[in-house]
């Protein structure tokens, strides 16, 4: 077989980089390992930056009639009694534009809706239940069951996850962070009036609630690390009970869970690569970054590098300037990105990893002055939604701790505007050149 583009790894991440090369009549060839649905959770929470890459894509509004929108994720403090202590909200409505609201929708169904839409292109082939064993300069080397074959390319970009294949032809290294923490997470059924999203703590608890459409909402729940095996051997009224102690919103039916078997472990991670690219190769998505899960990030990341790469590597097609150097456009774009939202993503974990009440007070503290200042806000929702990038600084630090008054003034809309990235921003090589 012969392509321009191998992709290995048919998830979010690879199917939207497949589509968007597709579109701009780029040959594309994507394996894919797993033949049937991924038999563990992936994300299902869509930012507002990935909402604008697939409105560009044409299916924004596939996405969004098969979605729960969430305008508010509310922010829950309780006493050791159990008791509303304190009540802090994150609110999209603060960013301007069309793109104000994160998507909850089901993973695969995500899957099918841009896969069907990439195989609506003749130049795009998809291998089901292939698997891509290993790299020679210009060919990969796939195995379909017991059949081995070749695939030649100009670009081979790895989409593979946390084990790619494409990251260590590249010997390209992660060093892995850890956290005292894991997670157990399943999907029951919700009253039809629970839409938004709700992070309920106290000093020892976490609970994330986020409503998918159909009247579902996929849980997160904080455990230690050990955990896990212990609690198994327990009733499942005892899951229940976690629940319902923390959210009395899911009484009655988290209950319809009837089984552990449904409820997976998740155990978080972090790493950062130190290259994307190498060669005629790139990664994208979890094969370079993998970020805690705490705002729902890991598979955002994958379709913001997959816009990227997938802008440039079009280019450099349609321009016929095929120099393997200008894919580190696509690093000079990303890295810096995906670094301050790991980063951010991992402060956020830290909040909420030590079961002390002076930390819980902290949080407390932070969350509510974080929402009364309209610049913390908005900088914190901006830096969420993947839309563009504020740092915070001294200032903002000093007015988290409470040295400092909160700011008052709303920032205008035109001022908010000024922070989103441009296409200069997203697609620099565009005015700058390609070799």
């Amino acid at each position: 077989m012969k392509t321009d583009v191998f992709i290995g790894g048919g998830g979010i991440g690879g199917l939207t980089l497949a589509l968007k090369l597709a579109q701009r009549g780029v040959q594309v060839i994507l394996a894919e390992r797993m033949a049937a649905k991924a038999p563990t959770y992936k994300g299902e929470l869509l930012q507002p930056k990935s909402m604008q890459v697939f409105d560009e894509l044409g299916v924004f509004e596939q996405i969004c009639n098969r979605s729960n929108e969430i305008k508010v994720l509310d922010m829950l403090e309780l006493s050791s009694s159990l008791q509303v202590k304190d009540q802090s909200f994150m609110d999209y409505n603060v960013l301007p534009g069309k793109y104000n609201a994160a998507y909850m929708m089901h993973h695969e169904e995500l899957k099918s809706v841009i896969l069907n839409a990439a195989c609506e292109y003749d130049n795009f082939k998809y291998l089901k239940g292939t698997a891509c064993k290993g790299y020679g300069y210009k060919t990969a080397v796939l195995q379909k069951g017991t059949e081995k074959f070749e695939v030649e390319a100009e670009f081979f970009f790895g989409a593979e996850g946390r084990s790619s294949v494409t990251r260590k032809a590249m010997d390209v290294e992660v060093k892995q962070t850890t956290y005292n923490h894991h997670f157990l997470t399943v999907t029951f059924p919700r009253a039809k009036d629970f839409t938004d999203g709700k992070i309920i703590s106290t000093y020892n608890r976490f609970l994330g609630l986020f409503p998918l459409p159909d009247d579902q909402v996929r849980s997160v729940y904080l455990i230690p690390p050990g955990d896990y095996k212990q609690l198994k051997e327990k009733p499942i009224s005892h899951f229940h009970k976690l629940y319902t102690d923390l959210a009395p919103i899911v009484d009655g039916y988290v209950q319809q869970l009837s089984d552990w078997k449904k409820i997976q472990l998740m155990i978080p991670v972090m790493y950062h690569a130190n290259s994307y690219v190498k060669g005629n190769k790139a990664i994208i998505g979890d094969a370079c970054h993998a970020v805690h899960p705490m705002a729902g990030e890991g598979m955002n990341m994958a379709i913001q590098d997959a816009d990227i790469l997938g802008e440039l590597a079009a280019d450099m097609f349609e321009q016929k300037k095929m120099h393997a150097s200008n894919l580190k456009w696509y690093e000079n774009v990303r890295y810096k990105r995906a670094d301050h939202v790991i980063q951010l993503s991992h402060l956020a974990a830290l909040a909420y990893s030590f079961p002390f009440k002076p930390v819980s007070y902290i949080r407390q503290r932070t969350f509510e002055r974080m929402e009364e200042d309209p610049i913390l806000h908005f900088k914190q929702m901006l830096n969420v939604s993947g839309l563009g990038m504020w740092k915070e600084n001294v200032r903002d630090r000093f007015i988290q701790g409470g040295i400092m008054p909160v700011r008052m003034k709303e920032l205008p809309k035109d001022r908010k505007e000024l922070k989103y990235y441009t296409p200069e921003d997203d697609y620099p090589w565009k005015t700058e050149g390609l070799k």
